[in-house]
């Protein structure tokens, strides 16, 4: 199965990156988990992008409270997809991050996802439905997934 690249812009972020990480499991999806700053390291950010897509990722999800810039940064030094999660704050409830994330400049977009938990495991489900463009194995996962959520839907 293809490789999905999960960047946090901090520790605290773990909580909510944490249910991307429960689905992608349930997957069984080849993952890796780093932390790394857009703003306090975007050297060390610039270098791991570029390293990760040599080494095969094909999609990457970002998650970054407050300013948030995180996925934004991500995507302008890849053509590969870009996954924003943004993470709830306390000050704003994550309407910063959000916002943050979603109004990127043409040429450099990224995917956002809802606010928080909810977010974070939709930001799972859409990097592997877009590796299981290419993959019939995850292709078939998805859909048994999504016949389970009709299924809850029905009783």
């Amino acid at each position: 199965m293809s490789k999905i690249s999960i960047i946090m812009g901090s520790e605290s972020d773990l909580g909510t990156v944490n249910e991307t990480v429960k689905v992608l499991k349930d997957f069984g999806a080849d993952f890796e988990i780093r932390v790394l700053s857009a703003h306090r390291a975007p050297d060390n950010l610039k270098k791991y992008v570029k390293k990760a897509t040599e080494k095969g990722f094909k999609v990457f999800i970002g998650a970054a409270g407050g300013a948030a810039a995180l996925a934004g940064v991500i995507a302008s030094n890849t053509t590969l997809p870009v996954i924003g999660v943004p993470i709830e704050t306390k000050s704003l409830k994550g309407l910063d991050s959000l916002l943050s994330t979603v109004q990127m400049p043409t040429g450099v977009p990224v995917a956002t996802m809802a606010i928080g938990k909810p977010g974070a495991r939709n930001a799972a489900i859409f990097a592997l439905e877009i590796l299981g463009i290419n993959d019939k194995k995850i292709q078939a996962k998805l859909a048994r997934y999504k016949n389970k959520l009709r299924i809850k839907l029905k009783k």
